[in-house]
């Protein structure tokens, strides 16, 4: 599999999120884009965080461009009448994430660095991250669909294409119909050490992605397995031509995150989830939140994170807590 080293450099923006000496620098801040127009709808389950339609997103991140956020992660938020059992929306070329791609790269250029998340959770009318088949999530036939969708949201700008959906391989069929269509700067974030935990029910909430059945455990990773697997994980997506490799959750899997910055090359990327951070907004006093919220980024970076992922990065930059 070809590497390309230059991706993580391409830009200053992409150097500053991979090789930043500061905590700030580090930081990505998450949004849920949804259709229409005029849409900014608080997230009851995640205090602070709203799903927003075009407009008003590239608004809210023109702010954040601001204050000195210039990582920004897009989670495309479907309507049920969108969605389908091999989750073709999310491939499709009127896809109105696609338009916020290319319109916060038409305004920011090389000054943003535009991550898009690349699953089917959101698109498919089950809600799992893979096309089911006899009853099972099909590895390959899902890989091929995963594809599609990366080279969508390539062909619209993205800087990194996320690869959230944990079937094996996807990282080097994703940079193979990366480098056949062309798109040998767009960089590839995969989610390589992803648990099968219970903290991500908030999002799902946001994102509108429970499964209709069953769970994800045949997939994403057990919470009892050790760091043989972790390391197994992370170091197969490295060889695939990941360029970030992410751990997922962030505050219980410290240790985890210690172990593969250790034994990987390339920048380690971690996501503070959204069942972490409502557990945060809802436990402490805005006057607590801050150093809190300090001490928590604190112990990524301590941990080897590269990048941190965080619904909490607007609100502590903006109140200058890092």
């Amino acid at each position: 599999m070809k590497l390309r080293p230059r991706i993580n450099r391409w830009t200053n923006a992409r150097r500053d999120l991979n090789f930043g000496d500061d905590i700030r620098s580090s930081l990505v801040q998450p949004h849920f884009v949804v259709a229409g127009e005029g849409v900014d709808e608080p997230i009851a389950s995640m205090p602070g965080i709203h799903r927003q339609s075009s407009d008003v997103l590239l608004r809210t991140i023109a702010e954040d461009m601001k204050i000195g956020i210039h990582s920004h992660m897009l989670f495309a938020v479907l309507e049920d009448h969108q969605k389908d059992a091999t989750g073709s929306a999310a491939s499709s070329e009127d896809l109105h994430l696609l338009n916020v791609i290319r319109e916060l790269k038409t305004q920011f250029g090389n000054d943003i660095v535009v991550m898009t998340d690349v699953c089917l959770c959101t698109a498919t009318d089950h809600g799992h991250c893979g096309i089911i088949h006899n009853e099972e999530i099909d590895n390959d036939l899902s890989v091929s669909e995963l594809c599609k969708i990366a080279v969508s949201h390539a062909q619209a700008g993205a800087d990194y294409v996320s690869a959230s959906d944990m079937m094996d391989g996807r990282v080097s069929a994703i940079r193979s119909a990366l480098e056949d269509a062309g798109f040998v700067n767009t960089g590839i974030l995969s989610y390589s050490v992803k648990y099968a935990s219970s903290f991500y029910g908030p999002f799902r909430d946001a994102a509108d992605s429970s499964p209709s059945f069953g769970d994800r455990s045949s997939h994403q990773m057990d919470i009892r397995s050790g760091y043989g697997e972790a390391i197994l994980e992370a170091a197969s997506d490295e060889a695939e031509g990941a360029d970030i490799i992410m751990i997922k959750p962030a505050m219980t899997y410290l240790d985890v995150v210690r172990t593969v910055a250790d034994a990987v090359t390339r920048p380690v990327a971690v996501y503070n989830v959204s069942g972490e951070y409502s557990l945060v907004m809802s436990s402490t006093s805005d006057e607590s939140r801050g150093k809190m919220v300090r001490e928590i980024f604190h112990s990524f970076k301590r941990a080897g994170a590269d990048i941190v992922v965080s619904y909490h990065a607007r609100e502590a930059v903006s109140r200058h807590w890092i």
